[in-house]
C-alpha cells in the first residue's frame, strides 16, 4: 500500500518539476540578448508650475493724529494676499501654484516703471497696479514688449479706457463713467431728476464732475445748479468754524432733488449731508456712493468673503482690496481653464466670451474687448446699508445690461494697435 502511494506521488512531482523548468526556459532571454531590466520606479509627482503675480503699490502714509477714515497701510496688499491664497486653493487640484511679488514704492526709490521692469526681468509676467493713471501708463509702456499683462486696480480715469488705452492693460477698477452711470440710473429710478452739483478744487474732482454731467445727459437728468466748493477741507477740520453758516447759505435758493458732491480726496464731501438749507439727500463721492465693494455687502456669498478677509487681514475689506483681489483671481481663473499661465494665451482669453470671473456680484464678470474694462455690477450704498445694485432693472442693452454702465462700443475712442 505504501509502495503504491509513493508511485502515485512520483509522477505528480515529476510533472510539477517539468512545468517549473519550462517556465524558466520561457522566461530566460534568448542568446545574445541583454537580460530584462527591473521595472523602473514610479516617478514622484512633479512640482506644480508656479505663476508669479506682482503688485506695485504705494504704502499709505499714516496720519500724525487720529483719523477714523485713514486708509490702512496694507490697503490693496491684503486683497492680493487673499487672491493668491484663493488661487492656490484651486491650484492644489490643478497642479498649479501662485506666488506674490510685492513692490512697495517710496519717495526717492525706484519709479513704478523701474519696479515693473525689475519684476518682469525675474519672471513675473502679471502685474497688478494700485497706482494713479500716469504711472499705469508708464508701466504699460515700459513692459509692452515683454508680453507681460497689466491689471489696473486703482485708476478710474476714463482716458485710460479711451484715447490713452493700452492693449496690455486690463481695467478692474470701474471707470468714473461707470460710477456716475450707476448713480444716475438709481436717481432716474427714484425720479430724483434735478441735481445740484458741487465740485471740489482738485483735478480728480473735475473729472468726476464731468462724468456726472455725461451721465445726466445719458439718462435724462437735469443739473439745475453747479457751484465750486470754496470753503476748504471742513470735513477734516477740528471743531466748528465760522464757515459753517456760509456753507448753509451756499445751498439757499436752489431747486434740486439731490446734491451730488465731487470730492475724491474726501476733504469736504462728508460735511455737506445734513447741512443744506433744504432737506435733501447727498450722493456722489460721499453720502450715497456707487462702488465695487462695501462691508455692508452680504449677498451672493459676499459674507463668506468678508469673513475670510477679516480673518486674514484683521480688518474690513475695502474697495481697493476687492479690486486687487479680483485682478489676481482673473489670472487664476484664466490659468485654470487654459491649463497653463502663458501670457500669450491668457491675455486673449480674458476677452473671449468663454471667460467669466465669479466675484460675489450675482453674475460672472467679463472684460469688454473694445477697451479691456471689466464689466461688473456696482453696488449703490450708504455707510450702513446696501441701497441698490446697478444696472437697475429696466435699463436694457443688446449684449448685456452691464454695458449700460460706462463707455459702450459705439462711443469708445480706444483704438488698440
Amino acid at each position: 500500500m505504501l509502495l503504491r502511494a509513493a508511485c502515485m506521488r512520483a509522477p505528480a512531482q515529476s510533472f510539477i518539476l517539468s512545468l517549473a523548468l519550462a517556465g524558466a526556459v520561457l522566461a530566460s532571454p534568448a542568446a545574445g540578448q541583454e537580460p530584462a531590466s527591473p521595472p523602473a520606479p514610479q516617478p514622484q509627482g512633479a512640482a506644480p508650475a508656479e505663476t508669479r503675480i506682482g503688485l506695485i503699490y504705494r504704502v499709505q502714509p499714516q496720519p500724525s493724529s487720529y483719523d477714523a477714515e485713514a486708509p490702512p497701510e496694507d490697503e490693496g496688499l491684503a486683497g492680493a494676499r487673499m487672491g493668491i491664497a484663493d488661487n492656490n486653493t484651486t491650484g492644489r487640484f490643478t497642479k498649479q501654484a501662485y506666488a506674490l511679488d510685492e513692490a512697495a514704492l517710496s519717495e526717492g526709490g525706484p519709479s513704478a516703471a523701474e519696479a515693473a521692469r525689475a519684476l518682469v526681468a525675474k519672471g513675473t509676467k502679471y502685474l497688478v497696479l494700485a497706482l494713479p493713471a500716469d504711472e499705469v501708463l508708464a508701466v504699460a509702456d515700459a513692459v509692452k514688449d515683454t508680453g507681460a499683462v497689466v491689471f489696473n486696480a486703482a485708476a478710474p480715469d476714463d482716458r485710460l479706457r479711451g484715447a490713452d488705452c493700452r492693449k496690455n492693460v486690463f481695467h478692474v477698477v470701474p471707470s468714473r463713467a461707470m460710477q456716475a452711470d450707476a448713480l444716475a440710473q438709481y436717481l432716474t429710478l427714484m425720479r430724483w431728476r434735478k441735481i445740484f452739483l458741487i465740485v471740489g478744487p482738485n483735478p480728480a474732482d473735475k473729472l468726476y464732475a464731468e462724468a456726472v454731467k455725461n451721465a445726466a445727459r445719458k439718462f435724462g437728468l437735469k443739473i439745475t445748479a453747479e457751484k465750486p466748493w470754496t470753503f476748504g477741507p471742513l470735513a477734516k477740520a477740528r471743531g466748528d468754524t465760522p464757515t459753517r453758516a456760509e456753507a448753509m447759505v451756499f445751498t439757499r435758493g436752489l431747486d434740486y432733488d439731490m446734491v451730488v458732491v465731487a470730492d475724491e480726496a474726501g476733504d469736504w464731501g462728508d460735511y455737506v449731508p445734513y447741512r443744506t438749507v433744504d432737506p435733501r439727500p447727498v450722493a456722489g463721492t460721499q453720502g450715497l456712493v456707487a462702488t465695487t465693494w462695501s462691508p455692508v455687502l452680504e449677498t451672493w456669498g459676499a459674507a463668506q468673503a468678508q469673513n475670510r478677509f477679516r480673518r486674514l487681514a484683521g480688518r474690513l475689506m475695502r474697495p481697493l482690496d476687492y479690486q486687487v483681489w479680483a485682478s489676481v483671481r482673473a489670472v487664476g481663473d484664466a490659468a485654470t481653464v487654459q491649463k497653463g499661465s502663458d501670457p500669450a494665451a491668457i491675455a486673449p482669453y480674458l476677452t473671449d466670451p468663454a471667460f467669466s470671473l465669479p466675484a460675489y456680484k450675482g453674475v460672472s464678470l467679463t472684460f469688454r474687448p473694445w477697451d479691456h474694462q471689466l464689466r461688473q455690477p456696482l453696488i449703490v450704498v450708504q455707510p450702513k446699508m446696501l441701497v441698490s445694485v446697478a444696472p437697475e432693472q429696466g435699463f436694457l442693452h443688446q449684449r448685456t445690461p452691464l454695458d449700460t454702465l460706462g463707455t459702450d462700443l459705439p462711443e469708445t475712442t480706444c483704438k488698440f494697435p
